[in-house]
């Protein structure tokens, strides 16, 4: 039932994320990033998204959110937040077997928790992740060479099935659907990263299974001959692909899962967990900067090109510039995960129940709070591209 007016509060902050009508924007696009575990976070912001009236035209992701890309553009609205649950109730687990109300008899300070996470991570190490991969027996190191099993120490089969039953790929491919998707992934002998996509691609459960392939964990996944690993090698973030392929006036959100901005590490397990952050942030907000001043450049072009002499128009320079020129709009709107004090290195494969629901949870709010922001939805009036990142708990 549609929602009434919306009043703010005297913060100006509206009271409620759920929105009534579409913002004026020819495009909404949700921007995932890769990140393991922490994935969850995607399908929080997703389900506020989903509670705001915010269907997507435009889903990209990078591994874990190739995952929950494909899960979004293959299902029906209405199934949509419901088969991310299914995914991600099927690849966790409760440590020492405690579920539903048990699970409160965890210990619950951050030392104990840090313990926990770790024993959990430890976990996913020897076994593996249920209905996502399974360790190798023997190890790759006593396979025979070029086999893959030479090449992994996880086998990424399950995956395959949980694709499968999730995801109705024939939706995704029927040319009627209502998300384009984009997926990314590294050509291990080229180097160079590749974007599968609904407009140039039919996609199929290997194409998301090889946008997660991490090396040397997960094995490279044949597509028409070529083999491909995990996007996040070159680039953790698709907003570069949206911005390359020129898309209308549009809403991006960019949910990321690792924050390039964090303090000095102090210890080495510290350090480990700083690099990751830094080596897979893949620097979104400098990216916005570049867009921004591009953007800014394109629309001073055809402003430009409007007060030409028609005679001039008509020189191979002046072609050149009409064929960069954009009066374009967009708002940016980064949503970026932010770890608790007890999360370490191994966060992006500890795969405890415990830890998904926070990762979800932590979305589900960040995407509501930022919602609020009535801001967001308007149009840029002064610039080509605004840019918000409301954390939790500000303004």
């Amino acid at each position: 039932m549609p929602l009434g007016p919306v009043a703010p509060d005297p913060r100006g902050l509206a009271k409620t994320h759920k929105k009534r009508s579409r913002p004026p924007f020819d495009c909404i696009a949700l921007l995932l990033q890769g990140g393991g575990a922490l994935g969850a976070y995607q399908a929080g912001v997703y389900e506020a998204l989903a509670e705001a009236g915010l269907a997507p035209d435009w889903v990209a992701g990078i591994s874990i959110g190739s995952i929950n890309a494909a899960i979004i553009a293959g299902n029906p609205p209405e199934n949509r937040v419901g088969k991310l649950r299914n995914f991600w109730e099927a690849v966790t687990h409760s440590p020492l077997g405690l579920n539903g109300d048990l699970g409160s008899l965890l210990p619950r300070g951050d030392a104990a928790r840090t313990f926990v996470n770790q024993m959990s991570a430890a976990t996913a190490l020897t076994s593996g992740a249920a209905g996502f991969f399974t360790p190798r027996f023997p190890n790759p190191w006593l396979q025979p060479r070029g086999t893959i099993e030479a090449t992994s120490y996880y086998d990424t089969t399950p995956l395959r099935a949980t694709l499968e039953a999730l995801i109705d790929f024939d939706r995704i491919n029927s040319g009627h659907s209502d998300i384009r998707l984009s997926i990314g992934a590294v050509n291990v002998r080229s180097g160079n990263l590749t974007y599968f996509d609904t407009t140039t691609h039919t996609i199929r459960p290997e194409h998301v299974m090889a946008s997660g392939a991490l090396p040397p964990g997960f094995p490279a996944v044949e597509i028409e001959g070529e083999y491909f690993w995990d996007g996040g090698l070159v680039s953790n973030t698709p907003l570069q692909w949206v911005a390359a392929n020129h898309p209308s006036d549009t809403l991006a959100f960019q949910v990321d899962l690792w924050n390039a901005q964090g303090e000095l590490p102090r210890t080495i397990s510290e350090v480990a967990t700083r690099q990751k952050e830094i080596q897979y942030s893949s620097r979104t907000r400098a990216f916005t900067d570049v867009l921004k001043h591009l953007t800014q450049v394109r629309t001073s072009v055809a402003n430009l090109l409007d007060q030409l002499p028609e005679e001039f128009k008509q020189s191979d320079d002046a072609k050149f510039l009409a064929s960069i020129a954009r009066r374009r709009v967009h708002n940016i709107v980064h949503l970026i995960y932010r770890p608790s004090g007890y999360e370490g290195d191994s966060k992006d494969y500890e795969f405890s129940r415990r830890s998904m629901e926070d990762h979800w949870r932590a979305g589900y709010y960040d995407a509501v709070h930022t919602l609020r922001h009535d801001e967001i939805l308007e149009r840029p009036t002064t610039e080509a591209i605004a840019t918000f990142d409301f954390a939790m708990g500000g303004d």
